[in-house]
C-alpha cells in the first residue's frame, strides 16, 4: 500500500505542483482544443493563448502576493524603510 500512496503523491506533486490553478487552466485548455478540433474548427492556437495567459496570471499573481509581504513598514527612526538614509551634508 505504501508503493501504491508514494506513486500516487508523486503523481498529484507532479501535476498540481505548486499552483493548482496552472493545472485547472491547462485542463481546459486542453478540453477546449479538443471540443474545437471534434467540430473540425482550427484549434492550433488555443494552446499557446492558454499558455500565455496562465504565465501572466501566475506571475500577476505572485508578484501581488511578494509585494504585500514586502510592503514597507516604519522604521525605528520614523523614515520609511525604503528611503534613503540622510548623512546631514547638503549637495549643491
Amino acid at each position: 500500500m505504501t508503493t501504491l500512496k508514494h506513486f500516487l503523491h508523486f503523481w498529484y506533486d507532479f501535476i498540481i505542483g505548486d499552483d493548482w490553478m496552472i493545472a485547472a487552466g491547462v485542463v481546459l485548455a486542453l478540453a477546449l482544443s479538443a471540443g474545437l478540433a471534434r467540430r473540425d474548427l482550427h484549434a492550433w492556437w488555443v494552446l499557446p493563448v492558454g499558455v500565455v495567459v496562465l504565465l501572466t496570471a501566475s506571475l500577476w499573481r505572485e508578484t501581488r502576493r511578494s509585494d504585500s509581504r514586502h510592503s514597507p513598514t516604519r522604521g525605528t527612526s520614523g523614515t520609511d524603510a525604503g528611503s534613503m538614509p540622510t548623512t546631514g551634508m547638503l549637495m549643491d
